[in-house]
Order: structure tokens, then C-alpha cells, then sequence
């Protein structure tokens, strides 16, 4: 018999704790998303000073957000592709090469939108 999944309240509950076990996962393994959340804590309150309105504000932000959640993806892509195991396979190369991709592409982003707006 298969099991009954929540919903509701308690589908939204269970679910929080996932993504904060996610996130507490995430920082304790990955170098990476430590640095990159070192950079948000630096930056997010200057980009409520150097937005000329709330738009630019939300652009600044949402840059630097979009990185953490790239490097949250690429962790979990690498680490799905560790737990298949540890022998190098050639689809294996890719996956992880392409998470990496996304998120040069992501600082890539923010670097420019932060630029735009300040030059």
C-alpha cells in the first residue's frame, strides 16, 4: 500500500523543512555557496543605497539572489551525480561542467547588472 502524502498546511510545513535542510546542508558542504552568501550579506545592503528607486533595488537584489539559487542547483546536480558513483563517466563530466556553467553565467549576470546600474 503506498503511503498518503500530506497536504495543505502540513504539505507547506514539510516542505519549508526540506528547503531549510537543503539550505543547512548546502552551507555546511559547499565552499562555494558559503562565499557566494558572503557576498549577498556584503551586498545586499548597499543596493539599497546605490538603487535610485525601488526597481533598481529589486534588479540589485535579485541578481545576487539568482546566484545562490544557481549554486543551490549545481550542488544538487553534483551531488545526485556523486551518489551514482565515484568513477568518471562522460555524461557525469557534463552534468557537473554544465551546473558550473550556469553559474558563471549567473555571476556573469549579476556582474552586469550591477555595473549597469552603477555606471
Amino acid at each position: 500500500m503506498t503511503e498518503q502524502k500530506p497536504t495543505g498546511l502540513t504539505r507547506i510545513i514539510k516542505a519549508y523543512g526540506y528547503s531549510w535542510a537543503g539550505i543547512k546542508s548546502a552551507w555546511k558542504h559547499e565552499a562555494a555557496f558559503r562565499q557566494e552568501c558572503f557576498a549577498l550579506a556584503v551586498l545586499f545592503p548597499p543596493a539599497f543605497f546605490l538603487g535610485r528607486n525601488r526597481m533598481e533595488r529589486a534588479v540589485l537584489i535579485s541578481s545576487l539572489l539568482i546566484v545562490v539559487v544557481t549554486e543551490l542547483l549545481n550542488s544538487a546536480i553534483e551531488a545526485v551525480v556523486d551518489r551514482i558513483g565515484p568513477g568518471y563517466h562522460p555524461l557525469s563530466g557534463r552534468a557537473k561542467d554544465m551546473g558550473s556553467a550556469a553559474v558563471l553565467v549567473s555571476i556573469v549576470l549579476a556582474a552586469m547588472v550591477w555595473a549597469l546600474i552603477l555606471i
